[in-house]
């Protein structure tokens, strides 16, 4: 396994590997790896659907968004696509997966199966960077905060994704998601602490309205966004990317316009988590 890293403080691209064969010692040893950097992307990657199933389930528990149209066959696979014909892209603000759910997920396994000929980057960025960046102050006046996450203004038929290739999958669905998380968790595993608002999902401060919660989660928002806390993510045929919900937020790059772009996500199951 050679390990090289993407960014200072986020961020390793590791060879060498097929995940496909990984277990015991050495899948261990790649947790280790995204649990401490956030980000792993692995190249050359020869994994089937149903490979990238197995991986899955040799990792963890498998969550599935019933939001995303699955891969036929594959329940357990989410498409995230674009095609030649859409302006709007699947996570193209800053986010992390499933924050909406009262245990949001652990992180997600994405393939890269049909890429534009140039383009369609993801960026992440480390919300333990970004929480050790702020003032003593504040991480003291966040450390007593909790905020309310929800996805229904995304996934409603009339919201941000109903141009997007979800539109269809948005339709009859039953939209009721809501949950509560402290402002500031510990990582399960590491016992970093981390920032746990995003763009997409955070709506307010407990105890606060929308109108006085906005100033604050705005500066946040830009904190988290800063360009030395990000690493860049170049997808190539037979790339894998596996990243930790917990630690980062990430944005799909929506520079490829005119071109398909089709990836397999699996999420990954998480843990509750406690500030």
């Amino acid at each position: 396994m050679k390990i090289n890293k993407l960014a200072p403080g986020l961020g390793v691209e590791i060879t060498g590997v097929q995940m496909s064969e990984l277990e015991g010692e050495a899948l261990n040893s790649l947790k280790a790896q995204v649990y401490e950097n956030g980000v792993a992307v692995l190249r050359d990657q020869e994994l089937s659907p149903d490979q990238h199933i197995a991986f899955a389930k040799r990792w963890g528990g498998i969550d599935v968004n019933p939001f995303f149209p699955t891969n036929s066959g594959w329940p357990e696979i989410a498409e995230v696509r674009k095609a030649e014909d859409q302006k709007d892209n699947i996570g193209g603000g800053w986010h992390t997966d499933h924050s909406f759910d009262a245990i949001p997920a652990m992180g997600s396994i994405l393939v890269a199966r049909e890429l534009p000929p140039v383009g369609g980057d993801t960026l992440f960025s480390s919300m333990g960077a970004a929480y050790d960046s702020l003032s003593d102050g504040l991480k003291q006046t966040l450390g007593s905060l909790r905020a309310v996450h929800s996805a229904d203004h995304i996934y409603q038929p009339d919201g941000y994704y109903s141009k997007t290739d979800l539109a269809g999958e948005m339709t009859g669905q039953d939209l009721s998601t809501r949950a509560v998380h402290p402002v500031v968790v510990r990582h399960p595993v590491t016992g970093r602490k981390v920032l746990y608002i995003n763009g997409a999902f955070t709506l307010h401060f407990e105890g606060w309205t929308r109108e006085e919660s906005l100033p604050l989660l705005r500066y946040l928002i830009e904190v988290g966004s800063r360009d030395e806390f990000q690493c860049r993510v170049q997808w190539q045929p037979g790339s894998v990317a596996i990243w930790d919900n917990r630690a980062t937020w990430h944005l799909a790059m929506n520079d490829y316009h005119g071109h398909r772009r089709v990836m397999h996500r699996i999420t990954l199951t998480g843990e509750p988590l406690a500030a």
